[in-house]
């Protein structure tokens, strides 16, 4: 057997084995081997240094926080996890955390839908690599125009499908389409509405939350902004989820105007689990109202974010 090829039988078995939780049996039957070829070959992986193994304490939860959520927000699951000295730290903690909770899960969900933004990057980085290709990843609103950066639309499904070895599938239009008849016939358009028709079939949402930040970075929705948000109404928006702003009480603002491109709105607040991760503190306000108003029902928090959110919660009750 060639050198490159042997080398693609070790890292096949090492994740099948450490990733995907195989037994020696199941990983024998699959490369038409013997267990001592399987047991042998990890070992070999070991000792060339191409598995590495390292036992790192977990990560510390604020239980008595959680418990006080659960007080406060009883439909709510929330993960809190406890604060390091450096912020960087304890943010790449939390996202930690969620991937490995959420990758343990997910292997029970068959359609995943995904936004996108910074915060799923991160989390999709912390995921390790697995082999699932009976998970479809799909985007559940249009592309976020970000295209020269990391953290763009469609690259956050392939991203994640890539690292679990699943599927995707994309929404290839704008976030914000401006004209009502051609979002209508937008998505009846072949390329589009297979995506569009998986929205009922959603069982798992992992989704960032967002402010009013996130329409004013991008330069083609600040200029269309007031169509997005109407002035008068601007001081109001706590947060934006789904592409659709809302206020410190989680109610939609201007939503029967908004011109958002998704799956339907009812289809997505009908997702079993509902899944954001916060580690910033500029986004309580925008985390309290979507909590508020039922748009998620899975938290992952750092502990001074779950401090301020609870604060706030008393602050504007």
């Amino acid at each position: 057997m060639a050198n490159e090829e042997h080398q693609d039988l070790l890292i096949g078995i090492a994740q099948g084995f450490y990733y995907s939780r195989n037994s020696i049996s199941e990983l024998a039957k699959k490369y038409n081997i013997s267990r001592y070829y399987v047991e042998k070959y990890l070992d070999e992986a070991t000792n060339s240094g191409l598995v590495n193994i390292s036992i790192k304490a977990p990560v510390g939860r604020q239980r008595t926080i959680e418990r006080k959520f659960k007080q406060v927000f009883p439909q709510l699951n929330v993960t809190v996890l406890k604060d390091t000295l450096n912020p960087a730290e304890t943010a790449s903690n939390v996202f930690l955390y969620a991937a490995r909770d959420i990758q343990h899960s997910i292997k029970d969900h068959q359609i995943v839908g995904l936004s996108w933004g910074e915060t799923m990057y991160d989390l999709i980085q912390h995921f390790n690599t697995d082999d699932r290709p009976s998970i479809t990843f799909t985007q559940i609103m249009g592309e976020n125009m970000k295209y020269n950066s990391k953290a763009g639309s469609t690259r956050m499904v392939e991203m994640a499908a890539n690292r679990l070895g699943a599927q995707y599938k994309t929404i290839v239009a704008p976030l914000y389409i401006f004209d009502p008849e051609t979002r209508k016939l937008l998505a009846s358009e072949p390329a589009i509405a297979p995506t569009l028709a998986l929205g009922s079939k959603i069982d798992l949402s992992i989704c960032s939350v967002g402010t009013i930040a996130s329409i004013e970075s991008i330069p083609v929705w600040q200029q269309m902004s007031e169509k997005i948000i109407p002035p008068a109404k601007k001081k109001e928006v706590a947060g934006i989820l789904y592409g659709r702003p809302y206020d410190l009480n989680g109610r939609f603002i201007n939503l029967e105007n908004i011109p958002v491109f998704s799956i339907p709105l009812e289809q997505i607040l009908a997702i079993p689990r509902r899944i954001s991760v916060v580690t910033n503190k500029f986004k309580t306000e925008a985390t309290l109202g979507a909590i508020r108003g039922n748009l998620l029902n899975t938290l992952y928090l750092s502990e001074s974010v779950a401090n301020k959110i609870i604060s706030n919660a008393d602050e504007f009750n």
